[in-house]
């Protein structure tokens, strides 16, 4: 059985920092692209940041480039997200999700391209 668990959020204010982790079981994440999303309460669940599964190229969000970080660790078994210079607007509830389909050298930011999710874990930027 496939199951994604997110860590690592929680309150922070502006401009601090949370990593936030995608631990797998029953898959192995470095097969695989992967995808964290993020969805706020009355807007659509938006793609933020992924890695392909061929040569770790990656995405991110115009919003979030240059801020957030998305890196593997084959090892754990785990993907993570450095989010750093965190904003109020970057509050929502954090989900990854993993593309179990064939070889990708471009991962996608679209959540129909994703086929296991995790729960989420929240995020609030606030003062």
């Amino acid at each position: 059985q496939v199951q994604l668990v997110e860590s690592g959020g929680g309150l922070v204010q502006p401009g601090g920092s949370l990593r936030l982790s995608c631990a797998a079981s029953g898959l192995t994440l470095d097969y695989y692209a992967i995808g964290w999303f993020r969805q706020a309460p009355g807007k659509e669940r938006e793609g933020v940041s992924c890695i392909s599964s061929v040569n770790d190229s990656t995405y991110y969000a115009d919003s979030v480039k240059g801020r957030f970080t998305i890196s593997r660790d084959n090892a754990k078994n785990t993907v993570y997200l450095q989010m750093s210079s965190l904003k109020p607007e970057d509050t929502a509830l954090y989900y990854c999700a993993a593309d179990i389909g064939p070889v990708r050298y471009v991962c996608t930011q679209y959540p129909t391209g994703y086929d296991y999710w995790g729960q989420g874990t929240q995020v609030a930027v606030s003062s």
